[in-house]
């Protein structure tokens, strides 16, 4: 995306092709790409590239042309423009500014800024190069508001992260958080306490990265992905993965097995999240800069748009909607019944997604859908598969605000200048975690459709290729995005995008991982701050409060059973389920499957109506808010790493 500058606010238009403009030598000759971004890895970086240079060959562009043409006359055949999206120029400083504050540090600057201790915890957490990545923009932050005159104070970066380090005894336990340790000294636990004692890496502590070989697929989630590309930029060792334009090439990814359990988007209670949002917004941006890649987030100016229907309609306002009709549903509805429409038929037709539906109708049915959809009179039975194919990709393309969201679809499109496909890969991850919750659910769902679509490719012929290539310009192309640039930018954008697309639906699975040193992190936050509010309350009071409330519980309550749990056994918690509560004895093997697996053996009551595969066992208190386990978790690990926990069975919100 280029940036038209010359006024304060620049407006960017969308590039409709038209038949004059792609001439069919444009659209399925060979052509050279002579990329810019070799220019922005730093000296010395022996990178191999993988972005969508390397595929070009392989890959037909033919459908992804096409599919611009199709949007082109789908628009043509509405005589209403669209309303241009504004995006405001930032000031010096303002990008910056505005990052530490989405990053949950704004009181590191402005009138706050006194009362940075609240930070201390916060950037005690962070690894050598997420600190690297908040020094530059404090710094950029600093300087501005000097050369403006900010009245209040304006602390020194070096300040700043010097009261951090002064109170790393008291926060970091003495610990130095360049690196995430692996698994084999991830933890302590304090002898005579039950208390986990968080290691982020020491300075003297040999690298992880050292310590264990890893394969080029490997996708290690414990070590930070900034670190990773820090430590392997200069090395021999650091062989990447170079991907082409076959859905055989792209490299077989593997996660590596975490006895402590994976973490997926939707395990963590919100207040964790909000934690999450920020440290993979600060580890992008440090990836981003390890790499040489320029990250900023853009911002929109609030323009007008629908406040009912269906298409062109925000989508926290189409779920308001539809929580009327389905209260909780978090995808809208009428992107669910398209998908159920064109599945009813079968995946099987050959050009599902490529072939398009006739414009005129499409814009009838489009007129007819809105008046009558939620009244419920909609007949069904007169939209064609290839009618709803088109009506789905246009729900996509009309949405106000792109579904990879105004603020990173720029981002999403750089990940193609990354060096390798594996740090694309993890920018991507990264990305996805930083997607409002609407978004990212509703961009699950198309890509889980999308993967069905594929499976059917010896049928309807869609490949991931091909899929890729149709999807591509309804995500990337947004009506208020985009500019009319040269010809090879075109073309630079079409297969950089493509490549992008196939990534996200290839590795869909991973996509929604949260990595693991995300997650330590989060917990070292959550103990610290657990410490911070112990000194700050009276507990001296508190704890003769809560002494005598135990003791008075004890003598009425206390039975045989609810005596103290021993050494080495949890208690486990189920009370929607017949067996209440339960003594499990930890044992190396024992995972998180079988302690459910055992509840609902014993039959009774409520038990016969639910499935294993629709409770599980959470991890609550401690130092997480809340995580629901997968099965395979290995509890002795988990206890280890958070004894403090209580472990409850319930079912998984929806």
């Amino acid at each position: 995306m280029n940036w038209r500058s010359g006024s304060r606010g620049v407006v960017l238009t969308a590039y409709h092709p038209s038949g004059g403009d792609a001439p069919g030598g444009r659209r399925s000759g060979q052509y050279t790409m002579n990329h810019d971004h070799s220019k922005k890895t730093p000296d010395g970086a022996s990178f191999d590239r993988s972005g969508s240079q390397d595929s070009l060959d392989e890959l037909s562009m033919d459908d992804y042309w096409k599919e611009l043409e199709n949007i082109h006359e789908t628009r043509g055949n509405n005589h209403e423009e669209p309303v241009a999206l504004v995006v405001k120029e930032p000031d010096e400083g303002e990008l910056e500014e505005e990052w530490l504050k989405e990053a949950g540090l704004s009181n590191l600057f402005g009138e706050s800024s006194g009362d940075s201790l609240e930070s201390v915890v916060f950037l005690s957490t962070l690894t050598r190069t997420q600190k690297a990545a908040v020094e530059k923009r404090i710094e950029t932050v600093t300087q501005t508001m000097r050369k403006k005159n900010k009245q209040h104070q304006i602390p020194d970066v070096r300040d700043i992260f010097k009261l951090q380090n002064d109170s790393k005894g008291k926060v970091c336990d003495g610990s130095e958080p360049s690196t995430v340790t692996t698994s084999e000294n991830k933890y302590e636990i304090q002898d005579g306490t039950k208390g986990s004692k968080f290691s982020l890496g020491t300075g003297e502590r040999k690298s992880p990265l050292e310590d264990k070989p890893f394969l080029d697929t490997d996708i290690n989630l414990e070590i930070s992905f900034s670190e990773q590309a820090a430590n392997f930029k200069d090395s021999s060792e650091g062989k990447m993965c170079k991907g082409a334009g076959g859905d055989t090439l792209l490299p077989n990814f593997r996660l590596l097995k975490d006895k402590t359990g994976t973490t997926k988007i939707g395990d963590l209670a919100p207040q964790d999240m909000k934690k999450v949002y920020s440290l993979a917004l600060i580890e992008l941006t440090a990836l981003y800069d390890i790499l040489g890649t320029e990250f900023k987030q853009q911002k929109a100016v609030k323009i007008k748009t629908k406040d009912s229907g269906l298409f062109g309609v925000p989508l926290s306002i189409l779920l308001e909607q539809d929580h009327k009709k389905v209260p909780g549903t978090k995808i809208p509805l009428i992107f669910r019944k398209l998908i159920a429409q064109i599945e009813e038929a079968t995946l099987e037709t050959e050009g599902l997604l490529r072939i398009p539906g006739v414009a005129t109708r499409i814009k009838s049915l489009c007129q007819e859908l809105e008046a009558k959809f939620y009244e419920g009179t909609f007949n069904w039975e007169n939209v064609k598969q290839h009618d709803a194919a088109s009506l789905l990709k246009l729900f996509i393309r009309e949405l106000p605000q792109p579904l990879l969201t105004v603020e990173y679809l720029k981002a999403f499109q750089d990940v193609q200048n990354l060096p390798t496909r594996k740090q694309q890969l993890q920018a991507l991850n990264l990305l996805v975690l930083l997607l409002p919750e609407a978004n990212r659910d509703t961009l699950k769902v198309l890509l889980e459709f999308l993967q069905r679509v594929i499976d059917h490719r010896d049928k309807n012929k869609m490949t991931l290729k091909n899929v890729a290539m149709v999807m591509a310009p309804n995500l990337f192309t947004f009506h208020g995005f985009g500019s009319k640039t040269i010809e090879q930018s075109e073309f630079v954008m079409a297969a950089g995008t493509a490549n992008i697309m196939r990534l996200m639906i290839q590795y869909q699975k991973l996509l929604w991982t949260i990595p693991k040193f995300v997650v330590n992190q989060v917990r070292k936050q959550n103990t610290e701050s657990q410490k911070k509010e112990k000194k700050d309350k009276a507990m001296k009071k508190l704890l003769k409060k809560m002494a005598y409330d135990r003791e008075k519980h004890e003598k009425q309550e206390k039975t045989p059973n609810d005596a103290d749990v021993p050494q080495g056994v949890i208690r486990v918690q189920a009370p929607h389920l017949s067996k209440v509560s339960m003594a499990i004895q930890l044992t190396e093997e024992l995972k998180a499957g079988d302690i459910v697996a055992r509840f609902l053996s014993q039959k009774s009551g409520n038990v016969q109506t639910l499935k294993k595969e629709e409770v599980f066992l959470y991890e609550i208190g401690g130092n997480i808010g809340e995580r629901c386990l997968d099965n395979d978790t290995y509890m002795k690990d988990l206890y280890q790493l958070n004894p403090n926990a209580e472990w409850v069975i319930k079912s998984k919100q929806s």
